[in-house]
C-alpha cells in the first residue's frame, strides 16, 4: 500500500454559531422585561434604530393581514385562513443573512398583535371586565425602623431611654426580634438590666406590636396583651406551643382548663397573630404579572390569541438616515454605518420571529388544553415538550425557550406556559391522566372529607384507583405533601376541634 499526499472533495452540513445567531437565542427565551431591557440597550447603540413612538394607536387593535395564525380552525374557517395566509416557516429565513431588510409599518417588529383562532367554548368573551386600576396597588410604607424611631422620640423624654432605644432598634433581625440577650445588651452599654427591661417592654407595645421579643412565645404574648387577651389560659397555651404545633387539642384543653368550643376560640385567635410582625412590615407587594398572550372566547365560541401589544419591543429601522449620510461618510464611517444597519434588520427580523414562534406555540397549547380552558384543572391533559414540538414542527429546546418566562391571560386566570407540561398516569383502562390533575382530585377529596371520616393515603388511593387512575400510595403522599396538606392522624386531630 502506496503512501503519498492526495486531495479529496467532501460535502458536508454544518451549523455555524454566529454572534447574533447565539443573541438570537437568547432573546428567544427573554422574558418581556428582558427582551424590552435589550433592546433598550440596542437603541442607545445603534443611531440607526428608533422607537416606533406613533405605534400605540388603534393600528395596534388589529394584526397585519399576514400574521394571523390558524390551529385546527373549523372548517367554517378554513377559507378565512387561506385567505389570511400562514406563518413563514421555522427556518425560511437565517437571522444572521446580511441583506437588506426594509421596514413593515403595523407587522409584528413595531408591537401590532397578533391573532390567532383555537375552537373552543366558554370564557369572558373580553377583558372590558377587568377594571383594575394603578389605584388598586398599596401605597409603599417608610421603613420600619423610621416608623419605630418616630415612636422612640414619642414614648421617651430621657436621653438614656431614647439611646438605649435606638440600640434595640438597630439590633433588630428581620423578623422582629433581638439578636443579643438584654442581659448582654445591658451589660455592653453598662447599664442595668431592669433598665433595659424596663424600655424594652414599652417598645414591645410598639406598632406593630410583638417587636423586640426574644422567642415566638413573647412575640405573641404582646399581641395578646395588646388586644388584652393574654388572659391565665391563653399564657398555659403559649407555654405548650409544642403541643399546638402537634395539633393535641385534647392535651391542651386538659391544661387549659377550657372546654373545645374556647380551645377552638383561642386557637383561632393564635392563628390570626403575626409571628414575625417586621417582615410583614417591611415585605413588598406582590409584582403583578404582564401576561405576553392575551386570550378571549370569539364570538363563535373559538378560542382568539393575540400578543400583548404592551409587551413587544417596537423599533424601526431609520434607512433614509443611512442613504443621506454614506454617500458623504468617510470610509471608516461607512464601515461603521453599514455594520448598524445590519444589526438594525437583524434585530427587527429577530423581534419579528420571536413574536411568531412565542403565537405558534401558544395557539397550539391552547388548542391541545382546551379541555382545561373549558372545565378547569380536573381536564387538564398530559402534555410534554415533545407533543408540542412535533405539532408545530420545531425543535424540543426551541419549545422549552419558548414556554420559560412567558405568561398567557386566560379566562381563568394568568398562568404560565409551563404550567399547561404535566407528566402522565396510566389509568386502569389504558388513558392517561394528568399529574396536576390528579393533585387537584386529591386536595379536592380531603377539602370534602368529614370530620368523622378521615382519608388516610390507602384510602384516597382506592378512591382514585375507583375512578380509573393507577397510583401508589407513596405517590399520594408525595402529591400530598407538595400541597402542605398535613397527614390523616394531624388532620384528624385538627378536626376534633374545629378552630
Amino acid at each position: 500500500m502506496a503512501i503519498a499526499p492526495r486531495l479529496d472533495l467532501r460535502q458536508s452540513q454544518t451549523l455555524v454559531m454566529t454572534p447574533q445567531l447565539r443573541q438570537a437565542i437568547k432573546l428567544l427565551q427573554y422574558s418581556n422585561i428582558e427582551a424590552a431591557a435589550f433592546v433598550e440597550e440596542e437603541l442607545e447603540r445603534n443611531p440607526l434604530l428608533e422607537r416606533d413612538e406613533a405605534g400605540d394607536g388603534p393600528a395596534l387593535e388589529r394584526a397585519a393581514p399576514d400574521q394571523i395564525v390558524f390551529a385546527d380552525a373549523a372548517p367554517a374557517d378554513a377559507v378565512e385562513a387561506a385567505n389570511a395566509g400562514t406563518l413563514p416557516s421555522e427556518g425560511a429565513a437565517p437571522l444572521d443573512t446580511d441583506h437588506a431588510e426594509t421596514y413593515d409599518a403595523g407587522g409584528v417588529a413595531d408591537g401590532a398583535g397578533m391573532l390567532g383562532r383555537i375552537d373552543g367554548r366558554g370564557g369572558d368573551p373580553g377583558f372590558e371586565s377587568d377594571d383594575r386600576g394603578i389605584d388598586d396597588l398599596e401605597g409603599a410604607r417608610r421603613p420600619l425602623r423610621e416608623h419605630l424611631g418616630e415612636q422612640l422620640r414619642l414614648s421617651f423624654a430621657d436621653p438614656v431611654d431614647r439611646m438605649i432605644g435606638a440600640h434595640l432598634i438597630a439590633l433588630l433581625c428581620p423578623a422582629g426580634r433581638l439578636t443579643a440577650e438584654p442581659a448582654a445588651i445591658a451589660a455592653a452599654m453598662l447599664l442595668p438590666l431592669e433598665r433595659l427591661e424596663a424600655v424594652r417592654g414599652r417598645m414591645m407595645r410598639f406598632d406593630p406590636p410583638g417587636l423586640f421579643a426574644r422567642d415566638l412565645k413573647e412575640c405573641l404574648a404582646a399581641q395578646l396583651a395588646d388586644r388584652n387577651r393574654l388572659d391565665p389560659a391563653m399564657q398555659t397555651l403559649l407555654d405548650n406551643l409544642d403541643l399546638l404545633a402537634r395539633r393535641e387539642t385534647r392535651k391542651l384543653m386538659a391544661l387549659c382548663g377550657v372546654d373545645s368550643e374556647d380551645m377552638a376560640d383561642m386557637i383561632g385567635e393564635i392563628r390570626s397573630l403575626d409571628p414575625k410582625p417586621a417582615a410583614t412590615w417591611e415585605s413588598q407587594p406582590a409584582l403583578l404579572v404582564v401576561p405576553d398572550i392575551l386570550m378571549r372566547a370569539g364570538p363563535d365560541g373559538s378560542w382568539l390569541i393575540e400578543l400583548n401589544p404592551e409587551t413587544m419591543p417596537r423599533v424601526l429601522v431609520n434607512e433614509r438616515f443611512y442613504a443621506r449620510v454614506v454617500p458623504r461618510a468617510r470610509k471608516e464611517e461607512r464601515v461603521f454605518l453599514t455594520e448598524r444597519l445590519a444589526n438594525a434588520n437583524w434585530l427587527v427580523r429577530s423581534l419579528q420571529q420571536r413574536a411568531q414562534t412565542i403565537l405558534r406555540v401558544a395557539a397550539e397549547i391552547v388548542r391541545q388544553q382546551d379541555g382545561f380552558l373549558r372545565h378547569g384543572v380536573a381536564h387538564l391533559r398530559p402534555l410534554i415538550l415533545r407533543d408540542i414540538a412535533e405539532a408545530v414542527e420545531m425543535h424540543e429546546s426551541t419549545v422549552s425557550r419558548v414556554t420559560s418566562n412567558k405568561y398567557i391571560a386566560t379566562p381563568r386566570g394568568t398562568y404560565e406556559l409551563k404550567y399547561f407540561f404535566t407528566t402522565a398516569l396510566h389509568g386502569n383502562d389504558g388513558a392517561e391522566h394528568s399529574a396536576e390533575a390528579v393533585r387537584y382530585r386529591i386536595r379536592g377529596l380531603i377539602d370534602a372529607e368529614p370530620a368523622g371520616d378521615v382519608l388516610s393515603d390507602d384510602a384516597i388511593v382506592v378512591v382514585l384507583r375507583r375512578e380509573g387512575v393507577d397510583i401508589a400510595r407513596r405517590t399520594v403522599a408525595k402529591y400530598r405533601e407538595a400541597l402542605h396538606i398535613p397527614n390523616s392522624v394531624q388532620r384528624r386531630r385538627e378536626k376534633t376541634v374545629p378552630a
